[in-house]
């Protein structure tokens, strides 16, 4: 995967107490860097009037005489560092309310697909991976094409296109819409689910995602039709990577590769209780707390050494069971129809869903266990069957 190529501009800034000190500055964003940076470092690049650059977070810095110096990928947009900057300043603005992360890491997206970069947006399930790059693109007034590749099953057709035939035309080929969208100059595709793609939509997409071609080829037989990709156009993938997801097929090293990745954590117990709050502004306060600190502690615990639980509860399903309890659901009829179902009931009172119906009993005011313990017994009887 590509990493984050870093230029750092070393001058003379006022630091604390307002006094003049060598200082750095990141040349895209304009965050001053300088607490990340060696001393001496810093003195040796101002006394020669030099840059510092690094090509990733790993690597030393070294002293460049001008960006000039550096290898920029070639697929990235060659727009001006200030114009650049400008946007980069007001993104922070143009964000949802609803979609909570980081600043950096919103526009370090931001910035890679203003770049025609190709970002993968990897997490957990129900993070809001394809609500973060449907916002970047709108962010950037830039028309959106979806394709969710997890979906398909003729990766050829949703990717390139069918041929066909009729009375009136005979044999015609038919191009997909992806075909037509990354013809589409400046267009943002999300490309949905990628790490769930069939092995063959992989291999079509290698040239496509590869910055020193660009091109869709129509066929496999030699001299076949190529389509390029037009100016402008940038790619966000979305994957669930991870142990979690066993059933989910390990990615083409070589195609991820050709992604610089970005981190979509779950929020956290405040972030997703906030968020809650705005989309379903008359929820209960202690409501929104209680399915917050439940899903929390369904995660920690499918991310201990021991876990007792085969999945968590996503974002995703935290937002479907705010709305249950807006329509007037308890916490106990919310549990019945939107957590217990996610969690075997084999095994009786070792069962996983015991498990977490003890969670959520924390939550319940009536402090009454009696009928956790007895439909536990119950449930695993009826799943077990009269045999």
């Amino acid at each position: 995967m590509k990493e984050i190529q870093i230029l750092a501009v070393v001058k003379m800034a006022p630091g604390k107490g307002g006094k003049d000190t060598v200082r750095a500055f990141d040349s895209v964003t304009g965050d001053d860097i300088t607490r990340s940076i060696a001393y001496a470092t810093l003195k040796g690049a101002m006394k020669n009037g030099n840059y510092l650059y690094k090509a990733d977070m790993k690597s030393k810095w070294t002293q460049v005489s001008s960006d000039s110096e550096l290898n920029v990928n070639k697929d990235e947009k060659k727009a001006p560092a200030n114009e650049i900057m400008s946007f980069l300043s007001t993104c922070v603005e143009k964000r949802p309310d609803t979609l909570f992360m980081e600043d950096l890491t919103w526009k370090f997206i931001c910035r890679n697909v203003y770049r025609g970069a190709n970002m993968l947006l990897t997490g957990p399930t129900g993070t809001g991976k394809s609500q973060t790059a449907i916002s970047v693109a709108k962010a950037l007034d830039r028309e959106l094409f979806y394709v969710n590749l997890g979906a398909t099953q003729d990766p050829r057709g949703t990717l390139i296109g069918n041929t066909h035939f009729s009375k009136e035309a005979g044999t015609y080929f038919n191009e997909s819409a992806f075909v037509k969208a990354i013809k589409t100059p400046n267009t943002v595709i999300l490309l949905d689910e990628v790490s769930r793609a069939h092995p063959e939509a992989w291999n079509i997409l290698m040239t496509v995602l590869d910055p020193g071609q660009r091109y869709l080829r129509l066929d496999e037989a030699v001299g076949a039709p190529e389509v390029k990709v037009a100016e402008g156009v940038s790619f966000i993938g979305t994957a669930n990577l991870g142990a979690e997801y066993t059933a989910v097929r390990v990615m083409d090293r070589a195609l991820l590769d050709r992604f610089t990745i970005a981190e979509i954590p779950f929020l956290n117990v405040d972030q997703e209780c906030s968020l809650l709050q705005k989309i379903y502004p008359g929820i209960e306060p202690t409501s929104a707390k209680n399915l917050a600190e439940i899903a929390s502690l369904t995660r920690k615990e499918l991310d201990s050494d021991m876990s007792q639980i085969s999945t968590m509860i996503s974002t995703r399903s935290v937002i479907e069971m705010g709305g249950l309890m807006v329509d007037g659901f308890t916490l106990p009829e919310v549990a019945q129809v939107g957590i217990y179902p996610l969690y075997s009931a084999e095994g009786g009172l070792q069962s996983e869903r015991t498990f977490v119906k003890q969670i959520v009993q924390k939550f319940v005011d009536d402090g009454s266990d009696e009928e956790l313990f007895t439909s536990a017994t119950t449930e695993a009887e009826a799943e077990a069957g009269p045999y």
